[in-house]
């Protein structure tokens, strides 16, 4: 069993906003009666969220089957496939309480299991009206599709000797470097890429650029490949587009071996409509799994809605997060669509202004907010280094507090504001109306003791329809002025320095982790668009032409090469670990931004066509560590490498001492605190922006 104390441990800072304090506390009261329930009526929730090894089809070590499902609006159940020539009578299920139904298939001759790997199933529903219904067990490890056929099949996985994991997991990282992935399109060509592809051409590439956790996309099997894997049809099974259950786990245990750490994408806020091969309609009714009518249907995503107050919906999604860490040996999850489920009204035409009226009362799904508790709590009682994260675009107070706070248990939250807030600057203002201000509010607004993944873009800035910064920066001259043989244009030099600046300053100033979608570290061109009717069927955008940093002719290695060397000083120094900066200056005018985090100072110069001389900085000493001007990021070698800078006791922005910049573009330096640990060895990194004005 699980042992839980009911003692709720509020936080003074929350016990002052009173009376929301009193919700707060009827919340963990739920999600403890519910966690108690779950003590006395399945004997803990260790047991209760094992149900993945005795629901769907089983086989055990002498051969035999054991087959169970819930389906509680069926008048019958049956299991029919290869094994016994489709017969849909030959082996019914057993009615049990509660809408359950068991079959168990003795072992054949000389132990054979009566059901052989790689055989074809189907769970065969008499429904109320009396209807056969041909379905897919909700419980399937794996799903394929025939190229003629429109519909998944279930087929029998229990292969003589799965894969043997070798190598352990990392340990819980402090600095999170997520490189968000998606096997099909992880590679150049135009086809859907492998996890064997993605094995051994792009776990070294993610290793190489200093990456340290990868996010999986689209791994949970979904019928419609232009989802992006967001309309889940099979949840415990791995996707069979791009391999088997073992070639997957071979790609973690990869990753482990090198250190990465790696996350699934998980879908737990809704479900595809697909009945013949997903979850809708499992026992012939409008709910099983999800509310029924309206309540059950997201008007925006055209999917079906869990019932989080239904006991098997609880034991079928916890089980289901149980699987993938413990059969794959995923690190944890990115829980997609959080801000759906927390609210009834799904976050549909609803703004949020940061007011508390807006997180609690009425409009709350407290059934959502208790299952994603109690995900929390099992996930950190049974595998406490595993990591957690919250897509949530609301801001819902102590969502990444501790359950014993009446938190929602997360690690980290994404911090959605900072990719829409870049968008909103780059298409709306010209470069002398940015304003400094509002860049680092955005940047630094964050709940207090809440951690947060910062990210310049993801992989929704990439999606047809909307475009990746590097693509709104230089648009249609990625197409002509890439070259190192053709002129540094004006929007090329621009755009590639803005795209460096934008991503080093939310990388060091927006968050507790950091994060990119694959590819647009280099600023990959286009946009992300996958193989359906409307394109044609075309594979053309459905890739990631990694190839181009390889070319040295053109300019996308030197984007590359600086956020390679970018992630590696931070795994030097951890600022992403460190306190939140210290924000010294945000000057209007002159389009300054600096601060102090993990004992570095950062300047940016984001003028679009002012250097300056002589310009006073909070700094004891400093000389060049990285400068982005050099050659290998497509600078002009304007600068004395060779130069040290002393500082003098000048009080400026509240510091003590500071000095004059000779030039000032854009800097990363070191303040005195590291130059004493590390007795003298002065490092700086500084990075000129659009020349000297």
């Amino acid at each position: 069993g699980t042992a839980v104390s009911c003692c709720l441990q509020v936080p003074d800072w929350f016990l002052r906003t009173s009376p929301y304090a009193v919700l707060q506390t009827f919340q963990y009261s739920l999600f403890y009666n519910h966690l108690k329930n779950i003590e006395e009526n399945e004997g803990g929730l260790d047991k209760f969220s094992k149900s993945y090894k005795t629901f769907g089809v089983n086989q055990f070590v002498d051969g035999g089957i054991y087959c169970k499902e819930w389906a509680p609006g069926a008048e019958a159940v049956f299991l029919a496939g290869d094994f016994n020539g489709w017969n849909p009578f030959s082996h019914p299920y057993k009615k049990m309480e509660y809408g359950k139904w068991e079959l168990f298939i003795p072992p054949g001759q000389d132990g054979y299991p009566p059901v052989p790997h790689g055989s074809k199933l189907k769970v065969v529903i008499r429904a109320q009206n009396g209807e056969l219904l041909y379905r897919i067990s909700p419980w399937a490890r794996y799903v394929v599709r025939d190229e003629d056929k429109v519909n998944y099949d279930w087929v029998h996985w229990s292969p003589p000797q799965s894969y043997i994991h070798k190598h352990p997991s990392p340990k819980r990282l402090k600095s999170l470097r997520i490189y968000e992935s998606h096997v099909g399109i992880a590679s150049p060509e135009g086809k859907v890429a492998s996890y064997k592809n993605f094995t051994y051409n792009v776990l070294p590439r993610i290793k190489d650029l200093g990456y340290n956790c990868v996010q999986l996309m689209a791994i949970m099997e979904h019928a419609y490949y232009a989802s992006f894997g967001y309309q889940v049809t099979s949840f415990f099974a791995a996707s069979s587009r791009y391999g088997t259950p073992d070639d997957l786990k071979e790609m973690i245990d990869i990753a482990h071996s090198m250190g990465i750490t790696v996350l699934l994408d998980v879908v737990h806020s809704h479900a595809s409509k697909n009945s013949e091969d997903g979850l809708n309609k499992f026992d012939g009714t409008d709910s099983c799994f999800f509310h029924s009518g309206h309540r059950g249907n997201h008007q925006l995503w055209d999917s079906r809605l869990f019932d989080y107050a239904n006991w098997e919906v609880l034991r079928f999604l916890l089980s289901n997060l149980r699987m993938w860490i413990e059969d794959y040996r995923f690190d944890g999850f990115r829980f997609d669509g959080v801000t759906s489920m927390l609210y009834h009204h799904h976050g549909i035409g609803t703004g949020f202004s940061g007011d508390y009226n807006e997180y609690f009362g009425l409009h709350v799904d407290e059934d959502a907010l208790c299952y994603l508790m109690l995900a929390n709590h099992m996930i950190k009682f049974l595998h406490p280094e595993c990591i957690t994260i919250a897509e949530d675009v609301s801001g819902m107070p102590a969502l990444c507090r501790p359950v014993a706070e009446g938190g929602g248990g997360f690690d980290y939250r994404l911090a959605m504001a900072i990719p829409d807030k870049w968008i909103q600057i780059i298409k709306e203002l010209k470069d002398e109306d940015w304003n400094m201000g509002n860049i680092v509010h955005t940047l630094t607004n964050r709940r207090y003791e809440e951690k947060y993944i910062a990210y310049a873009e993801s992989h929704d800035q990439a999606l047809v329809g909307d475009k990746t910064l590097a693509f709104r920066l230089m648009d249609a001259e990625m197409y002509t002025n890439m070259s190192v043989l053709s002129p540094l244009t004006p929007v090329i030099d621009r755009g590639i320095q803005l795209h460096k600046m934008i991503r080093l300053i939310t990388h060091a100033l927006g968050g507790e982790s950091y994060l990119n979608f694959m590819g647009n570290e280099f600023g990959h061109p286009e946009w992300l668009d996958f193989p359906r009717r409307g394109n044609n069927e075309s594979y053309h955008y459905a890739r990631r032409q990694f190839n181009l940093t390889e070319d040295h002719l053109l300019r996308y290695r030197f984007l590359n090469a600086f956020d390679r060397d970018m992630n590696k000083w931070e795994e030097k120094f951890g600022w992403l670990a460190s306190p939140p900066a210290y924000v010294s200056e945000k000057h209007e005018s002159n389009k300054v931004i600096a601060f102090e985090r993990a004992g570095l100072i950062f300047i940016f110069n984001f003028h679009p066509y002012q250097s300056y001389v002589d310009y006073r900085v909070v700094i004891f000493k400093y000389e060049i560590l990285l400068d982005s001007d050099a050659a290998e990021y497509g600078g002009h070698q304007r600068l004395d490498h060779s130069t040290e800078y002393f500082s003098e006791e000048y009080p400026h922005n509240y510091r003590p001492n500071s000095l004059m910049v000779s030039k000032i573009f854009f800097f990363i330096l070191l303040s005195s605190e590291l130059l004493l640990k590390f007795f003298g060895q002065i490092w700086s990194l500084f990075w000129e922006y659009l020349g000297e004005g």
